[in-house]
């Protein structure tokens, strides 16, 4: 999972395993702290806070953006001035390394 920001998503449809747990941790090494696994191992997620509703939908835009260039949908919640991000390849029952791609470049929106 070299450069993740670089990487693009692939269809894994039919022919990928979920990650291990143990490969789910190292990808999860590759993004910003804030990322978490849930306890079963079959998601990451984060929380982002922002300073008004306009900078929440303007963050809403960029991943709604991100998600269909790579064809990759994460699960969002949205308040006034939050969003949390949750990814998990459904098709797989798990994460892929598409999970970690698309977290990685939504860290990009704020390097």
């Amino acid at each position: 999972m070299s450069d993740l920001k670089t990487k693009h998503c692939q269809a894994c449809e039919g022919f990928t395993e979920p990650m291990s747990r143990e490969s789910a941790e190292r990808g999860l090494g590759q993004l910003d702290g804030h990322w978490g696994i849930d306890e079963a191992g079959h998601s990451i997620q984060r929380s982002f806070k922002f300073k008004n509703f306009h900078e929440t939908m303007a963050f809403v835009n960029a991943v709604a953006w991100i998600a269909h260039v790579e064809d990759h949908h994460p699960d969002m919640a949205v308040g006034y001035n939050r969003c949390s991000v949750q990814f998990s390849t459904h098709a797989v029952g798990g994460l892929t390394e598409n999970d970690f791609i698309c977290a990685a470049r939504i860290d990009a929106l704020f390097d």
